[in-house]
């Protein structure tokens, strides 16, 4: 009798505390930027870029894009690719299933303007591969996930499909932006993402981030 008149309290007590307070949720959501987070400056990117592990490249053994889950759901039915193309973006129009069906989205890799999101690929600015021979191949698949879908740094951009493929898994020493315009800011992204992540460089790596570092006014 005394547990059953402890419970009812309890629920009495809740019910007040909800009145009052309103519903509780233990995990907040996470609400997306509405453009690329802008990376750190250039004098804090060169400080990181001091910081990180200059080792070689470690083994492709084991690697597969699998074991990086990515294009999560992000909320009313959009992916993490829809949430970017909407994000970067202008005058996006999204269907039911958060489809962009219609915009234009400017790729500063080359400088494009284009006007179907066919045309678009989400990159990361550093890729899942490259993650893998820098550190990602110790990480469990939770963190690999969140790398894979962090929309809270500056590690996801929409570019024209041509130019994410002809960079596909290339560090700065082997690939750069066509548009060396854009080289500050992606030297800039490129280092923060691998100091948040703890990931390491190559020598040749850190040497074109430095040189790319320079353009920077």
């Amino acid at each position: 009798m005394i547990q059953t008149r402890a419970r009812r309290l309890c629920a009495v007590v809740a019910l007040a505390l909800a009145a009052v307070l309103g519903p509780v949720t233990s995990t907040p959501a996470v609400t997306a930027p509405v453009e690329m987070p802008e990376p750190p400056s250039a004098d804090v990117a060169r400080s990181e870029l001091a910081d990180l592990t200059v080792e070689p490249p470690h083994s492709m053994e084991g690697y597969s894009r699998a074991k990086f889950p990515h294009w999560l759901q992000q909320g009313n039915s959009c992916d993490t690719r829809e949430t970017v193309l909407k994000r970067d973006g202008q005058n996006v129009t999204q269907d039911a299933q958060c489809r962009a069906v219609s915009g234009t989205w400017h790729s500063h890799y080359d400088d494009r303007t284009l006007t179907s999101a066919s045309l678009v690929d989400i990159d990361h600015m550093v890729p899942l591969a490259n993650a893998w021979r820098s550190g990602a191949d110790n990480w469990t698949t939770a963190r690999r996930a969140e790398f894979a879908n962090d929309l809270q740094h500056s590690q996801l951009i929409a570019v024209s499909a041509g130019s994410n493929r002809s960079k596909g898994d290339q560090s700065p020493d082997q690939w750069s932006p066509p548009n060396r315009g854009y080289w500050c800011t992606y030297a800039r992204a490129w280092t923060d993402v691998k100091h948040v992540y703890h990931l390491s460089v190559t020598p040749p790596e850190a040497d074109k981030l430095v040189t790319m570092l320079d353009t920077c006014a």
